[in-house]
């Protein structure tokens, strides 16, 4: 490959069509997606790696389908768990409420931080010593993110009802 070939001028290219080939071959959608997204990540995290080939979609092509055979494994290995009895499989997730809806939008509009220590202390309901430490920052500023998340979600949330009701 000319090492002046852009990236992203390849996924331009071949993205959708690597998706297809994908999608035939292991017949879900998401799965496919996914798996060449993760192939064009590891070409991006190694450029040299995709520039070094005569074919880089050929390359893109092999490196997805060993992403989408490493994922299939880990559910297979998964399922087999879950029938063995050695684990009960999960409850039946409840359909989203439209709040439900409503609060994960809001949380994607906060920065990383804040929406990861919300998560963590308010629906994980993790104490705040073990929020510092999973998301790696002291206690104060666990407290810190908590109180700025909560007074942007409540902005965010209250300007969402806002419009609703207009």
């Amino acid at each position: 490959m000319d090492p002046d070939i852009d990236l992203r001028d390849l996924y331009a290219a071949s993205a959708g069509r690597l998706v297809a080939q994908l999608y035939g071959m292991i017949g879900d959608f998401a799965e496919a997606q996914d798996a060449v997204q993760e192939a064009f990540a590891r070409a991006l995290a190694r450029p040299h790696g995709v520039r070094g080939v005569a074919n880089p979609e050929a390359w893109l092509v092999r490196v997805a389908m060993n992403v989408a055979r490493s994922r299939h494994r880990r559910h297979m290995l998964f399922d087999r768990i879950v029938r063995s009895g050695r684990l009960r499989a999960a409850e039946s997730t409840p359909g989203l409420s439209p709040d439900h809806v409503a609060l994960v939008a809001a949380l994607q509009k906060l920065p990383r931080a804040i929406r990861e220590t919300i998560v963590l202390h308010h629906i994980a309901d993790l104490p705040i010593a073990e929020v510092a430490a999973i998301v790696g920052c002291t206690e104060v500023a666990a407290r810190t993110r908590l109180h700025r998340g909560r007074r942007t979600l409540a902005e965010i949330l209250g300007a969402d009802m806002e419009d609703s009701n207009a």
